[in-house]
């Protein structure tokens, strides 16, 4: 074998590019978008449809950034995501009309797709091949403050100098941090068999069981969570708020959220080495029901909207893990761009609807309403994750 060795500091920067990425994109909509759509005089389900239209677009263009990344590498594709995210930025800043709001937000699906986890996890595996798991976790632990950095720098920039001059600066610090994939290698992992041998005589998974059936199972978890992760991104902060806390105080409960993950993200640094990802997971499974049963419950008190919040973060920060792991034990390494990428198609289309589903939910039936069908979805997620357990016991590989 010749494995490609990606450095420490590689992995510093990839990570600290994914808490940047991750703060001034994905979660800009949760810090920005009541502000956005007070100014604009448009409905909230219009403004966070520009989100949605973005997450649509991380789906339709998945497949092929993921075969980019195998064919070409990681560092182009990244480096082109950040020059593409600061043009969404700036455009978002300067729109006034509906068709160029959602154009920006258009712009902004390309450059996510490009720039956050699922490409860099598809890096990290073509560096790395099956030794990805370790750096996965190391940069998941430190994107994992996204929120609770950036958040309230967010709140501060908005509060100074407007959500558009905000988002001027977001694209000022989209064009710096892609200064930070440079140095990423070039190479790939290799080993004695070719990378189009597998895919066609392998049906079974290095897990076991059935090819199909486990990727069927990977899509609907993962697809599941990332709905869940996109309602609650953009409408976390109007949750709380919703339960009776305090538009500070629940600015500064939500940002809980990203220490949950990066605590539940340190464990798994520290312990993970000794659980399988199937079981890493199932235990994030079962906790997502539960956070969400704690909000319910509650009623507003501000110790159970913390823990819900901190659980819900640490829940929802090992399926992010589990989310680059998992493929590493089901799947062919070697083709996880590409593969990868097909199955993650559901869950941006999923995603996609999440934000307006949960504006509807809950400008039409409130905030326990929300609460409770993210029972159910984290219910669901539970489910799928037992049959995967169990398919994995009785394959005896783990």
């Amino acid at each position: 074998m010749s494995p490609h060795v990606i450095t420490r500091r590689q992995i510093a920067a990839l990570g600290l590019s994914q808490l940047i990425y991750w703060g001034i994109s994905f979660y800009l909509i949760g810090v920005f978008g009541d502000r956005m759509a007070a100014d604009l005089g448009w409905s909230r389900t219009l403004v966070y449809g520009g989100f949605s239209a973005a997450l649509l677009v991380m789906g339709l263009v998945s497949p092929f950034i993921g075969r980019a990344i195998d064919h070409f590498g990681g560092r182009p594709v990244l480096i082109t995501g950040s020059v593409v995210c600061a043009m969404g930025c700036a455009s978002l800043a300067r729109a006034e009309s509906v068709p160029a709001f959602y154009g920006a937000w258009v712009c902004l699906g390309v450059a996510m797709r490009c720039i956050l986890y699922d490409s860099a996890f598809a890096v990290l595996a073509r560096i790395a091949g099956p030794a990805a798991r370790r750096p996965i976790s190391y940069i998941t632990l430190i994107g994992g403050f996204a929120a609770t950095c950036f958040w309230p720098i967010g709140h501060f920039l908005a509060e100074k100098y407007g959500w558009r001059g905000a988002l001027d600066v977001y694209a000022g610090i989209a064009l710096a941090t892609g200064v930070l994939h440079v140095a990423l290698p070039r190479g790939r992992y290799q080993d004695n068999a070719a990378v189009d041998e597998t895919p066609a005589q392998d049906q079974t998974s290095p897990a076991g069981g059935n090819k199909t059936v486990l990727a069927i199972l990977y899509a609907l978890i993962i697809a599941l969570g990332n709905g869940l992760h996109a309602g609650m991104s953009a409408h976390l902060i109007s949750i709380l708020t919703g339960l009776g806390l305090g538009a500070a105080v629940a600015v500064s409960v939500a940002s809980l959220r990203g220490i949950g993950q990066s605590a539940a993200r340190l464990i798994d640094v520290i312990f993970g080495r000794r659980m399988h990802p199937i079981s890493l997971n199932l235990i994030a499974a079962v906790a997502m029901p539960l956070c969400f049963a704690v909000g319910l419950a509650g009623g507003g008190h501000l110790a159970a909207a913390v823990i819900f919040t901190f659980a819900y973060g640490g829940a929802t920060g090992i399926l992010t893990v589990t989310r680059g792991t998992l493929p590493l034990v089901l799947f062919d390494y070697r083709t996880y761009g590409a593969f990868v990428g097909k199955l993650l198609v559901p869950s941006f289309l999923l995603s996609a609807a999440a934000p307006l589903a949960f504006a509807y939910v809950i400008d039409t039936f409130g905030t326990n309403s929300a609460l409770g069908f993210s029972i159910l979805v984290g219910t669901l997620i539970l489910v799928a994750s037992l049959i995967l357990k169990v398919m994995q016991q009785r394959s005896g590989s783990g």
